[in-house]
């Protein structure tokens, strides 16, 4: 994801991650064997590929909150992460990444990402709004149109709105237009290059 300027704002309650760890969870169950290579929303992932993503994402949790460095860690999550079971592997990375931020004091850490030291709290709202913009991705991709949770699209819209054109990361397209009238939904999509089907 992208950078916001508020890198080291102190904890807040109310970041939905477990929602958005279990609203993922439920799609990643939905996919048929033959639909891992699927095309996504996301330019050049299949279905495996976001999975993929999102899992490896998790694996990193554990590590960043007990003070590992990019360096340290190294490439132990590079690749493929999802072995011949995709879905007890990310099942174990979720769970694994939910429980690392519930010990207390977890969000008032700070931790080391590849452009600098920052908050958990901001790791975990970045964590968070990537699974679900990724949510949506992974339901695109396996044909089922999905309204995601007011909840977490509201939590996403918030922390994307923040984060200006995300083109320049290369891991979405330019923000979309959107009708004055579109739903929350619709604008969180646009803003990470997505167009949502009515």
């Amino acid at each position: 994801m992208a950078h916001r300027s508020e890198h080291r704002r102190p904890a807040r309650p109310g970041t939905p991650y477990a929602d958005a760890l279990a609203a993922f969870g439920e799609r990643v169950l939905l996919v048929a064997p033959d639909q891992w290579d699927a095309p996504t929303p996301c330019t050049d992932w299949s279905v495996r590929d976001v999975v993929n993503h999102l899992t490896g994402e998790q694996l990193w949790v554990p590590e960043l909150l007990m003070g590992s460095t990019v360096a340290e860690v190294g490439g132990r999550f590079d690749g493929d992460v999802l072995g011949t079971d995709p879905a007890a592997a990310w099942t174990a990375a979720a769970e694994a990444a939910r429980a690392a931020f519930e010990v207390p004091g977890a969000t008032e850490l700070t931790v080391h990402l590849s452009f600098g030291d920052v908050s958990a709290q901001y790791y975990l709202d970045q964590l968070t709004t990537d699974a679900v913009v990724h949510t949506w991705d992974l339901a695109e991709g396996i044909g089922h149109r999905t309204r995601l949770p007011a909840g977490l699209v509201d939590f996403a819209l918030g922390e994307m709105a923040g984060y200006g054109d995300l083109s320049g990361s290369g891991l979405f397209d330019p923000p979309v237009p959107v009708p004055d009238e579109a739903d929350p939904q619709a604008r969180l999509l646009a803003l990470a290059g997505r167009r949502d089907r009515p």
